[in-house]
């Protein structure tokens, strides 16, 4: 019993304890409901909320007070979230909506449910609204030689005054996307004879640009009226509470919870094709060998998907769908039925009914080349994320993938490798460990402190080294979480040299946990009736001591790219968390460090003088500075700006690229993967990917750092 107490006063009891409480409170709700009709479902969105306000409040890593300064800065995020470019609702609306503003606290310590009702409500009308304005205003030509403006940058906008306001708003916006397809229009147009029967006068092609923008005006208004449900609404709701606490602290429902476990597993259930949506339907983009789709022989390339059907349920009218919903549908549970209503290209309709099988989603797995360099042969190794299958025994490590990619690399006898992270959003903590663990003798990698201020160090005890060569990590600022406290373990010990394309990497230096809400649905998967919540438990920092947090990991090398001035990564969000510092953890940096250091300071200063690369710079910088700036809608004011973006960008693309591909192979292990997989599309894809490395400047001059670095003949001590 002893054992007992000690253990639910520990984290992990704790955590148990947490889960357990709010579970039997979802269960004990879920069975007082009884048809589920307005009422309950209102009531059940009530204990929902009250259970995630409570556990915020108690759990929460750094929680804020839930008082009416947080229902003011809440109500004021939503909205700005449903309305960004505040050209939907009117000033007298947020009046309305005020009254509000002292209230969500209320909900969240056990209130009725009202703020999310009242505002769809004023939403769906305006909504309503809105298609006949934009349907009015694109019913008449637009005039380009007046000294309209349209603002982009929305933040600069208050909402308008009045219904005659925001319809001008959306004249103004309606005009800038009839304008944009207008001249494109035309420079194709310059390309025919007048006497061809494809030509068309000014004002045909304009009102051709204005039926364009009506199409997707109307898929759009179409979307938002199947998607923006009153559900689809509270969702969003409970998540702009949650991630006003913190940008990573998530509410998942049920389907977007599976999904999220899918993504990490690589792993799910379903028919094994890939979709796409082209002009408001799914179609069939491809059919992937060995799965069910495929082994049905009845579903093709080119089909469109008309509706789905869960067994013998009412089939859902997808069209209108992005893709991401429609996967949402036909994705489900091992060995349950999907229907879907098949239009064929030949116009004939049918109804397939498939079993859903497991999908293994290995294009996201790690992958390597080999990249012939002056002479040399340097690995290259790719890793979208730090994926982990835990459910299963077998399932997906990245830590192993990427450990059978070293090994192939050897065989090849490559003199070093490229570790490329950019764009990987992170993951599995416990693999990040494993991992560079493949790179160094034993040692720390990682420090996480709770709530309570206690601090743990997550060791690599594996004196095992699989690759002691030379090694370059490839970040950008997308590249964050669990790539960042990789990159930072591999920096600190000075077992490599960072390589960035952004001045820092995304900046995510805390940690969640999925706390399970309701009843559970499917044993193997922990599903559960009401999804989950994504908290913020603990902060990892380095083992220098420093956080990652918000200042993110400082390559030792910088090469510009196209994103450095945009505002997306970390310390651009205002609710994120502060960045501090604890003490360092006992570690021992290389004792090659000087020669290491003497590598950057020499490839920074040949980075300085790359006038390719200051170019880039500049172009970022300008296209920042340029883009948040109103648009003329002036036609020849507009052509002139958009000539000088389009030779901007245009410069930039061509400087990305490399004048000559590099000779870039495959591990003799994948060539059957490549060259003759049993999915032609599939292997396709896989060749398509080796073709962009061969393009890559970016990875180019990585190799060429790697190929120095084997030149100097370091031996590291690992």
């Amino acid at each position: 019993m002893q054992k007992f107490i000690q253990f639910m006063k520990s984290r992990k009891g704790i955590i148990v304890l947490i889960t357990l409480v709010f579970g039997i409170l979802c269960f004990a709700f879920a069975n007082n409901i009884s048809e589920g009709g307005e009422k309950d479902s209102l009531e059940q969105k009530k204990q929902l909320l009250s259970s995630i306000g409570l556990m915020i409040e108690k759990q929460h890593y750094h929680p804020k007070k839930i008082d009416d300064n947080f229902s003011k800065q809440v109500l004021k995020e939503f909205l700005e979230g449903l309305d960004n470019e505040k050209n939907i609702f009117i000033l007298s609306d947020i009046e309305v909506f005020k009254k509000y503003e002292n209230y969500i606290d209320d909900e969240m310590h056990g209130g009725d449910i009202k703020v999310v009702p009242a505002i769809t409500t004023v939403y769906e009308r305006r909504i309503l609204e809105l298609e006949k304005v934009y349907q009015n205003i694109l019913s008449s030509a637009f005039n380009f030689d007046s000294s309209d403006v349209y603002i982009t940058d929305y933040k600069t906008l208050n909402y308008a005054k009045n219904e005659e306001e925001r319809n001008d708003r959306w004249r103004k916006k309606l005009k800038y996307l009839t304008l944009e397809r207008y001249v494109d229009l035309l420079t194709n147009r310059d390309k025919l004879k007048q006497t061809d029967t494809a030509y068309k006068n000014n004002e045909q092609l304009e009102e051709q640009a204005r039926k364009m923008v009506l199409s997707i005006m109307n898929r759009t208004f179409e979307k938002i009226k199947i998607s923006f449900t009153q559900d689809k609404l509270f969702n969003t709701y409970v998540n702009v509470i949650t991630n006003y606490i913190d940008p990573h602290t998530d509410y998942f429902p049920p389907i977007e919870k599976r999904a999220f476990d899918e993504n990490m597993s690589g792993r799910f259930y379903g028919i094994g094709a890939q979709l796409q949506e082209q002009e408001g339907v799914i179609k069939i983009a491809s059919v992937m060998a060995g799965y069910p789709a495929w082994r049905s022989g009845e579903i093709e390339q080119n089909d469109v998907i008309v509706k789905v059907a869960q067994g013998n349920g009412e089939p859902i009218d997808i069209t209108g769908y992005d893709v991401t919903d429609a996967v949402k549908l036909i994705r489900g549970n091992k060995g349950t039925e999907v229907r879907l209503t098949i239009k064929k290209q030949n116009g004939t309709i049918k109804v397939v009914s498939l079993i859903r099988d497991e999908i293994i989603q290995d294009e996201s797995y790690a992958r390597s080349a080999v990249i012939n360099d002056n002479g040399k042969k340097v690995g290259y190794i790719y890793l979208p994320d730090f994926y982990a299958d835990f459910e299963r025994p077998d399932g997906a490590r990245c830590s192993e993938d990427v450990a059978k990619e070293i090994m192939k690399l050897k065989v090849e006898n490559v003199e070093g490798i490229v570790f490329d992270l950019r764009s990987n959003g992170g993951g599995s903590l416990y693999e990040v460990v494993q991992m560079v663990g493949l790179f160094i003798k034993t040692g720390p990698v990682v420090q996480v402190k709770d709530k309570a201020g206690k601090i743990s160090v997550l060791k690599d005890d594996n004196p095992l080294v699989l690759y002691d060569g030379p090694l370059a990590v490839m970040v950008n600022g997308f590249s964050a979480s669990a790539s960042e406290i990789f990159a930072a373990a591999i920096q600190d010990y000075k077992r490599g040299i960072i390589i960035g394309t952004n001045t820092s990497t995304y900046g995510k230096g805390t940690v969640q946990r999925n706390i399970p809400l309701g009843k559970v649905l499917d044993y193997q998967t922990g599903r559960t009736e009401f999804g989950a919540i994504k908290l913020t438990f603990q902060k990892f920092y380095r083992i220098n001591g420093g956080s990652t947090q918000l200042k993110g990991v400082v390559p030792d090398i910088v090469m510009p790219d196209t994103y450095e001035y945009l505002e997306f990564r970390e310390k651009d969000n205002s609710n994120s968390l502060p960045w501090d510092e604890i003490p360092k953890a006992d570690y021992a940096v290389d004792s090659n460090s000087n020669e290491l250091n003497f590598i950057i300071s020499s490839e920074n200063k040949m980075i300085s003088e790359n006038n390719n690369l200051n170019i880039i710079h500049n172009n970022a910088l300008w296209l920042a500075n340029n883009t948040k700036k109103p648009i003329s809608l002036n036609f020849d004011n507009y052509k002139i700006f958009q000539k000088q973006i389009k030779s901007t960008v245009a410069q930039t693309t061509t400087l990305s690229k490399l004048s000559k591909e590099m000779d870039v192979t495959v591990t003799s292990a994948d060539k059957s993967k490549y060259f003759s997989n049993v999915d032609k599309a599939k292997g396709d894809r896989y060749q398509a990917w080796l073709k962009n490395i061969k393009n890559d400047m970016y990875i180019s001059t990585t190799a060429d750092m790697i190929v120095n670095m084997a030149n100097k003949k370091i031996v590291y001590n690992y």
